[in-house]
């Protein structure tokens, strides 16, 4: 609760339907909750929590933070109007302190929101709905029980991935700041996660882009009346080249390769040309020119902001649901089909009393939902005051889930009809992960079904427009973070401050172009994101529920959408959560990846090398604590207390006026 400094009337003492003032404080009497919703500039009466302050009550008055501006101690004064009981027209003196206040007000005022919800909802979709979808959960799914896995996977979600996702939306949308600046309204001695986030989405935008640029890659080789590999009779394939699918009767022997994989590992990655990670050789020109092309395109769709990246999303978020319902019913179609739909989900219930199988569970629907990487705190944060992110949460998080099981039918279909192509099981087609899953397995049965090409066209242009909608929200992570934590340096700059962050990561990705550029990408991808982001959120989960208070934050909640979340929400933020995080991250840290890619083994040291990776990112959090500490005068019980506490209120917008939230 918020009380006067001086004043010595009780709060009891006021008239009920009043408000109470004591040194330019305004205090909301228990007995006059109102609740605004942004229906016409209405009050709609709702029971509140009694005493709470930084509620606007009726005639909209204005509270002044109790919590000083400079998060220093010293407390300025300032003026609160409150208005006549009128509720149609009214305006309100900003209750914050001094410059920094201004400065955040006209921040408030100046910050662009979303054209439509719509597009808010497409963009969250879009960065959720990525490469993995469509590879990881299917190979995952049938390697981890079929049928059976979608219990711990569905427990995971419900207990683990939504309700982080919802509040990474509730704090973005509340507080209406990126992933650094934010945690001066939550708690200042955290704010290295923010810097953390930010280097852990530049990893990401160093190796994740170059996948878009294999794909881009297959595309421009689809447009040919037979695809390149198809056959080995090219410049690049072997003797060992064996095609399964010719007329002519074949063996199949142990050195046999197919001719998508050599089109795969010989003539778009080259990696024979490299000799691993000590040795990777060359740049390939032709991938080079892939990726400049994609950042290009990346540019230009996020260089001005929300309202033109919710534009592109129109079209990359909801192209590859097309495409997947195209290739799901070609699928279903193909000889064979029920044979991988089978092997994709007979249940296998004994794997369920494996802990690897819940672990998995857990990374996959955390990875899939995303939060972490400060996207959704981003796009959240342009939303309007009283969006209903709780709707959104619940929605975009299941269409991600339904997306990832509906792609497992997209791929197995395929590979039952490859298995009977071949006449062997399942699971020997099916051993392909990763990448290679869609760039040899399922491009070489595309390559042998009728109308081919047009097949290919469609699936790498899927793929192309899966990852591009990522990429943009990855990139706007970043960009909001810096942006809000730096406003005089970049706010009116913020064409240059993308151009510059589109070049340094095109200029990271040069290792990943090399020819041996698929081991440094299957390194990042295992060490750079996986236990960092693990850190990052589940420091992030105890920051917002222990140190700022699951009550306070539930407080937010209720201001922005008229109800408090309920009980099973709160033990999921205050324990369940962090345990869900944590129960990954040692699994983790305690069973490292042994890594292998085609017929190489990595070294040992480069397992130091992705450890010391990873902790590159993490580094950032006891670091930031440490200054934190040294800059704040006082004792160190003193410099702790001021560190946890919020340096400045959160200025709550409805129409013309504008609050502080305490």
């Amino acid at each position: 609760e918020t009380a006067p400094l001086t004043s010595k009337k009780d709060v009891s003492d006021c008239n009920e339907g009043e408000d109470c003032k004591g040194n330019g404080l305004l205090v909301r009497n228990p007995k006059s909750a109102l609740r605004l919703v942004e229906d016409g500039n209405k009050v709609h009466p709702s029971h509140g929590d009694k005493g709470e302050a930084a509620q606007i009550s009726n005639g909209y008055s204005g509270v002044q933070s109790s919590v000083p501006c400079n998060g220093m101690g010293e407390v300025e004064d300032a003026q609160s109007t409150a208005p006549a009981a009128t509720t149609t027209t009214t305006t309100t003196t900003s209750t914050t302190c001094g410059a920094e206040g201004q400065q955040q007000l006209k921040e408030l005022e100046d910050r662009e929101t979303w054209s439509k919800k719509i597009d808010f909802l497409l963009s969250v979709i879009g960065y959720a709905v990525d490469l993995g979808n469509v590879w990881r959960f299917p190979y995952i799914c049938y390697q981890n029980g079929g049928g059976a896995f979608l219990i711990p996977y569905t427990i995971m979600a419900i207990f683990g991935g939504i309700p982080l996702f919802y509040m990474e939306l509730a704090l973005g949308q509340y507080h209406r700041n990126g992933c650094i600046s934010i945690w001066r309204k939550i708690c200042p001695i955290f704010k290295g996660i923010g810097f953390a986030i930010c280097i852990i989405d530049l990893y990401v935008a160093s190796y994740y882009n170059t996948i878009m640029a294999w794909a881009f890659y297959y595309l421009v080789s689809s447009f040919t009346a037979e695809l390149p590999w198809t056959s080995c009779t090219n410049a690049w394939n072997t003797g060992n080249c064996t095609n399964y699918f010719s007329k002519d009767n074949v063996s199949w022997s142990l050195h046999s390769i197919s001719p998508a994989e050599e089109f795969y590992t010989r003539q778009v990655l080259q990696v024979h040309r490299s000799n691993g990670l000590d040795d990777l050789g060359g740049i390939s020109w032709q991938l080079t020119l892939c990726l400049l092309l994609i950042f290009t395109i990346v540019y230009f769709s996020i260089w001005k902001g929300v309202k033109t990246s919710g534009k592109v999303v129109w079209v990359t978020a909801t192209f590859p649901y097309i495409i997947l319902f195209i290739l799901l019913v070609r699928g279903a179609t193909l000889p064979g089909a029920w044979r991988g739909v089978l092997y994709y989900l007979k249940p296998d219930w004994q794997k369920l009393l494996a802990t690897e199988v819940w672990v998995d569970a857990a990374a996959q629907i955390f990875f899939s939902l995303g939060p972490g990487f400060g996207v959704l705190l981003a796009y959240a944060s342009y939303n309007k005051f009283h969006n209903n992110c709780y709707q959104d949460a619940l929605v975009t998080s299941t269409v991600n889930c339904a997306t990832s099981f509906v792609s497992g039918f997209v791929i197995f279909t395929v590979l039952g009809y490859m298995a009977e192509m071949r006449n062997e099981d399942v699971s020997e087609v099916a051993k392909d992960t990763g990448p290679s899953l869609l760039f040899i397995t399922y491009a070489e049965a595309i390559a042998n079904m009728p109308a081919s090409t047009f097949f290919a066209i469609i699936f790498f242009l899927m793929l192309l427009t899966l990852g591009l909608d990522s990429t943009f929200a990855g990139l706007e992570g970043v960009i909001t973070g810096v942006l809000d934590e730096f406003p005089h340096v970049w706010s009116k700059r913020r064409e240059l401050f993308v151009l510059g962050l589109t070049i340094i990561c095109f200029l990271a990705s040069l290792a990943t172009l090399t020819f041996g550029g698929a081991y440094v990408v299957k390194l990042f991808e295992e060490y750079a994101t996986g236990p960092a982001v693990l850190t990052v959120v589940f420091l992030e989960a105890i920051a917002v529920a222990w140190f700022y208070g699951i009550t306070q934050f539930c407080n937010d909640v209720k201001e922005m959408l008229g109800f408090t979340p309920g009980w099973y929400w709160r033990v999921c933020w205050a324990a369940i959560s962090p345990i869900f995080l944590l129960f990954v991250t040692c699994s983790f840290l305690s069973n490292p990846p042994e890594l292998r890619l085609f017929d190489y083994n990595y070294p040992y040291w480069t397992t130091v090398v992705g450890y010391c990776i990873g902790t590159s990112s993490i580094i950032c959090i006891p670091i930031y604590m440490v200054y934190r500490l040294i800059i704040t005068p006082g004792t160190l019980k003193e410099r702790i207390l001021k560190s946890i506490t919020p340096e400045t209120a959160t200025e709550i917008p409805f129409g013309d006026i504008r609050m502080n939230a305490v």
